[in-house]
């Protein structure tokens, strides 16, 4: 499935906490953890990976379900996901490292600082960043106007999405970009076809009920977690619920608002985001 590379990165493979992980790394200086959300694969951070590689070692792992990875029939609760990408840290030789992840890939990134912390220098999380309880709340039949977050239920059936997409994924890939985001030419067709080919198969669908049907167990857990004490960055498009759901969960938290942006900022605003990051992680 590797397409579309990127000069000066390469890609490669792990076996850790018993699954195969596939991961893209370039750059050089302090290790930098990019974990992904969804519907997307590891060429969600593509037009920001070679200006962090700048100033990092760049790692942006699809974690186990996603793209190249192996997707095992269990292991999706965050804590499991999270001891994946602690291994891969083991496995890189790395004492420490910086973490940032978008959507999915910023529970996991919540996850990986709260259970590693003595692994975990600095962390970014966005779009929403830890997984909170107001998603509990969030009503199906939701009024004109508000949020409709109809995935949330819909990636938890069981055997009903794959009957639906397999092979069919390009329709929820498009959907999602021209609704959640601010900017829907941001993601190109490129972007796209490569997205749905990812989530086509009966395998990848089911892996994406795993990230979710345990979503409700990660809510607990993640609730009962102490403060985080490492600095921690959350960019927002919606600084005001961002605010709500992340401001209690580290001592050291800062905010950063990308006003007009839609959920899908790193594609939206790689340039302002990778400043951010830089910025941030360098200090």
């Amino acid at each position: 499935m590797i397409a579309n590379e990127i000069r000066g990165f390469e890609h490669a493979y792990a076996d850790v906490n018993g699954v195969r992980l596939h991961y893209v790394t370039g750059g050089s200086g302090e290790p930098l953890i990019l974990l992904p959300g969804w519907p997307r694969t590891w060429w969600q951070f593509h037009k920001m990976m070679p200006a962090l590689a700048e100033h990092f070692r760049v790692i942006v792992c699809e974690y186990r379900g996603m793209g190249d990875s192996q997707k095992p029939a269990a292991g999706y609760d965050k804590t499991t996901m999270a001891r994946d990408i602690r291994e891969l840290v083991r496995h890189l030789g790395y004492e420490k490292v910086n973490v940032a992840g978008e959507d999915v890939g910023s529970w996991i990134a919540f996850f990986f600082a709260a259970n590693h912390p003595e692994v975990t220098r600095k962390l970014a999380m966005w779009e929403p960043g830890a997984p909170g309880e107001r998603a509990l709340h969030m009503p199906a039949l939701p009024p004109p106007g508000g949020p409709n977050v109809w995935h949330l239920g819909f990636n938890q059936l069981d055997g009903l999405p794959e009957k639906l997409l397999e092979g069919r994924y390009r329709i929820v890939v498009d959907w999602l970009a021209d609704q959640f985001s601010g900017d829907p030419g941001a993601i190109d067709e490129e972007s796209r076809q490569i997205y749905g080919r990812a989530f086509d198969s009966v395998e990848s669908i089911r892996a994406v009920a795993g990230w979710y049907r345990t979503l409700y167990q990660d809510i607990q857990e993640a609730v009962s977690y102490p403060k985080l004490t490492m600095p921690v960055l959350v960019p927002s498009s919606h600084l005001e619920t961002s605010r709500a759901s992340n401001e209690w969960r580290a001592t050291d938290i800062r905010f950063v608002e990308f006003a007009g942006a839609g959920h899908y900022i790193s594609e939206e605003r790689p340039e302002q985001l990778s400043r951010e990051l830089i910025k941030f992680f360098k200090e």
